[in-house]
């Protein structure tokens, strides 16, 4: 794998500071519930957890915003909330790290979307949705594109976070797909199965296995299925580049005008959780490209900033300053 020069390094650490993306999609909370389970209660053959502690964070759309934050640039999130109480929680978590909250939207129509995770030690036992999934309404809908103009001139990059809530419809990720190719803003894409072909021509557009497998309804068992299948996406979406997630094998990349995927494996020491790493892959991604780094470059640095969100429990963004420091690590046992 090509290594980043150590100029190359400081140059991208403080452009990094220096660039806006916006991040639009599906905005949500993750709890966490942390004990530890000593007995089975007597009601029914489950274990009881006795919580020690218990943890509220920004999620989805949200983390994608925090990661670009930590990561010293500077997101505009864009997204939706509920009239509630875990919707003016997102609120105040994120004035809590500096992040305005301007492009929040309140729907009342629908709940604040949070992911309760039950965690015993360091084994997840139960994860509870709260949620409503139906598409927003024109009204807001027309709110989210008119907030997005009315800043587009200060962006360097665009983020469609979709988890298939509601937020992001097909009508909308054509009119902003629209917009930034008018204005020559790169588009990165996070997707899932609901919209996974309503995303033309991104700059990168960034499945996991499963997302693609579902998608295309083909195997992706052995390297020949996989390699035939990114290279029929790149051309299905007339994508610039494909990034397919693959977990513990890393990462490989589909390059329009290129024949074979570039590979970059994976370089966690010690997974503990891989709750949210795709966040914190595209928030990487985006803010790296946005600074001129070639998709190959962008997705290497992207990779080590997951390799070393998942090492900690719990859903944690990536801090500018631990993704370079393990970046000039590794440049240092390679030379």
């Amino acid at each position: 794998m090509d290594q980043l020069s150590r100029t190359q390094l400081d140059s991208f650490q403080v452009a990094f500071g220096k660039v806006r993306i916006a991040v639009i999609g599906d905005i949500m909370l993750d709890r966490y519930l942390f004990g530890t389970v000593s007995r089975f209660s007597p009601e029914a053959p489950v274990p009881i957890l006795d919580i020690t502690r218990d943890e509220i964070r920004l999620g989805g759309a949200a983390n994608v915003g925090h990661n670009i934050h930590t990561l010293s640039a500077t997101p505009l999130l864009i997204g939706v909330v509920g009239n509630d109480s875990k919707g003016r929680r997102v609120r105040h978590l994120l004035e809590e790290i500096g992040l305005p909250s301007n492009g929040i939207i309140t729907d009342p129509d629908r709940p604040t979307t949070i992911k309760t995770r039950v965690v015993a030690g360091s084994q997840q036992m139960l994860r509870v949705d709260h949620e409503k999934k139906h598409y927003i309404s024109a009204e807001i809908e027309e709110k989210i594109f008119a907030l997005l103009e009315s800043e587009v001139a200060t962006l360097d990059g665009i983020i469609f976070e979709d988890y298939n809530k509601g937020v992001l419809s097909a009508k909308l990720i054509r009119r902003i797909t629209s917009l930034a190719t008018s204005k020559n803003i790169p588009v990165f894409v996070d997707p899932k199965h609901d919209n996974f072909f309503e995303y033309k021509q991104p700059t990168v557009f960034k499945p996991n296995r499963k997302e693609m497998e579902d998608a295309l309804g083909m195997p992706l068992s052995t390297d020949e299925q996989i390699n035939a299948a990114g290279f029929k996406l790149l051309e299905m979406l007339s994508a610039e580049n494909i990034l397919l997630t693959l977990s513990e094998k890393g990462m490989l990349i589909f390059e329009r005008g290129e024949k074979v995927p570039y590979s970059i494996p994976t370089r966690a020491r010690e997974v503990a959780d891989v709750s949210g790493a795709g966040d914190t892959v595209i928030a990487t991604l985006a803010v790296a490209k946005a600074c001129g780094a070639t998709v190959r470059e962008a997705a290497m640095m992207a990779n080590r900033a997951a390799g070393l969100v998942i090492e900690e429990l719990g859903i944690v963004p990536i801090f500018s300053y631990q993704l370079f420091d393990a970046l000039a690590e590794d440049l240092e046992e390679v030379n």
